[in-house]
């Protein structure tokens, strides 16, 4: 349910059908169903038909709204915020989180985590990625630090930090480029 509150919680006006967050969060038809069933019920999701297709999105105006946005958006929320921030970014192939964040995400023990860790494979301009930084730092509420890294160094392994990272628990982001879309 958590994976299924960051996708609307997340995107607070949007209207997502059922279909599309079976997709985003890869839930059964049946599970995301009940959840939604469940969170309308509660007066935490609002919903409303278009045809046969049931719609639904956060009620902003819900007393508990603000309070599980941001135990969302410290939980869950990471992921889809930092995946439609670099919908829009140019040059890079692959997208990761790693550091700390990650590594809580795995299951491994340790503090809270004071920042999260972004690692884009590819060319893309400094300049943008630290303003995905910046729009993200803002976006979460926690440092979110970009580091750009060449695909090559990246294939290579070779370089001592990619290594590393390589080598502990890593998130990929999936990300659907707009400039691609049709």
């Amino acid at each position: 349910m958590g994976q299924l509150l960051a996708e609307v919680f997340t995107h607070p006006g949007t209207e997502l059908s059922l279909t599309d967050l079976q997709r985003r969060t890869g839930g059964h038809a049946a599970s995301v169903h009940r959840e939604v069933l469940r969170l309308i019920e509660s007066g935490i999701l609002t919903d409303r038909y278009v045809g046969h297709t049931r719609l639904v999105k956060a009620n902003t105006v819900a007393r508990l709204y603000a309070p599980l946005l941001e135990l969302i958006q410290a939980t869950y929320g990471v992921q889809p915020v930092l995946e439609e921030l670099l919908a829009d970014a140019e040059g890079f192939e692959k997208a990761f989180i790693f550091g700390s964040w990650a590594a809580r995400h795995a299951g491994e023990p340790g503090p809270e985590p004071h920042d999260i860790d972004v690692l884009l494979v590819g060319s893309i301009r400094q300049r943008a990625a630290a303003q995905i930084a910046v729009q993200a730092t803002d976006r979460l509420g926690i440092e979110v630090n970009v580091v750009v890294v060449r695909p090559e160094t990246w294939e290579s392994g070779e370089d001592p930090f990619v290594r590393h990272v390589q080598q502990r628990p890593l998130v990929e982001l999936f990300v659907n480029h707009k400039d691609l879309e049709t």
